[in-house]
C-alpha cells in the first residue's frame, strides 16, 4: 500500500485558477490609489497586477521603491479587500469538476497562492472549495512566502508529497517561474489573466484552454488519471 509520504501532488493557483476574482481585486487597487491621492487606472488597465505578489504592484502602479509607501498601499487594500474584495469572486466553470476527479485519482491537493492565506481559506469556504484540498498554502501577512518559488519550496518541505511526482498548475509565469526554481513541472492556463506567449516562455510544461483538459495535462507529466 502507497504511503502517504509517497502521493503525488497537484499544487493550485488561486486567483485566475480556481476563481476570476477580477472585480474584487480591481476595485480594490482602484481603492488604494484614490486613497494614496493618486489617479486610479480603469480596471481593465489592472488585469495585469493579478496574480504577482501584492507588493510588487503596488511598487509599479505608485513607481516606488519606498517600502513604506508600499505598506502604507498594502494596508488600505487589506482594509477593503478583507471586507468586501475578497467575495466579489466567482469560481470558473469546471473547475469544481476538475478538482473532484484529481481527488478520486488519488493526489494530494493544495493551494500555492501570493494571496494572504487567511483570505485565501476564506474564500475556498465560502465557494465550497476548501472539501477538494488537503492543505492551503498563501503568504504570510508581513510577505514571507510571497513568492512563488519561495512559497513551493516550503510546501514541498512541509507537505507529504513526493516532489519528483509533483505538478504546479497556475495562469500567470510566476507559477511556471516557481515550479521551475523547484524542478517542478508547470502547466499554464489560458482562462486566467496570463497569455500563451507569457506561460510558453515562462517554460510552461503543458498550457490548456478550459478546465477539463487538466486530467489529461497532468497525467501527461504524473500518474494518468483514470479515463
Amino acid at each position: 500500500m502507497q504511503s502517504r509520504q509517497e502521493r503525488p501532488a497537484v499544487l493550485f493557483d488561486l486567483d485566475g485558477t480556481l476563481t476570476d476574482p477580477f472585480v474584487g481585486i480591481t476595485g480594490s487597487l482602484r481603492h488604494v490609489m484614490e486613497k494614496m491621492g493618486r489617479t486610479a487606472p480603469a480596471a481593465e488597465d489592472l488585469r495585469a497586477c493579478i496574480g504577482p505578489p501584492i507588493q510588487d504592484t503596488f511598487a509599479r502602479l505608485l513607481e516606488t521603491a519606498d517600502e513604506a509607501l508600499v505598506w502604507a498601499a498594502v494596508g488600505h487594500y487589506r482594509q477593503r479587500y478583507g471586507e468586501v474584495g475578497k467575495f466579489e469572486n466567482k469560481v470558473i466553470p469546471g473547475i469544481p469538476e476538475a478538482l473532484a476527479r484529481c481527488v478520486d485519482a488519488g493526489f494530494f491537493l493544495s493551494v500555492a497562492t501570493s494571496k494572504v492565506e487567511t483570505y485565501t481559506g476564506d474564500i475556498l469556504d465560502h465557494f465550497d472549495l476548501a472539501r477538494f484540498f488537503d492543505a492551503v498554502h498563501g503568504s504570510a501577512l508581513d510577505g514571507t512566502n510571497a513568492e512563488k518559488a519561495d512559497l513551493i519550496r516550503h510546501i514541498l518541505d512541509v507537505e507529504p508529497v513526493d516532489p519528483t511526482r509533483t505538478v504546479m498548475i497556475g495562469d500567470r509565469s510566476h507559477d511556471i517561474v516557481g515550479a521551475k526554481a523547484n524542478a517542478l513541472p508547470a502547466i499554464g492556463v489560458l482562462w486566467g489573466f496570463g497569455e500563451r506567449a507569457e506561460l510558453t516562455d515562462a517554460g510552461a510544461a503543458e498550457i490548456v484552454t478550459h478546465p477539463h483538459e487538466l486530467s489529461g495535462a497532468i497525467g501527461n507529466l504524473l500518474t494518468p488519471l483514470p479515463a
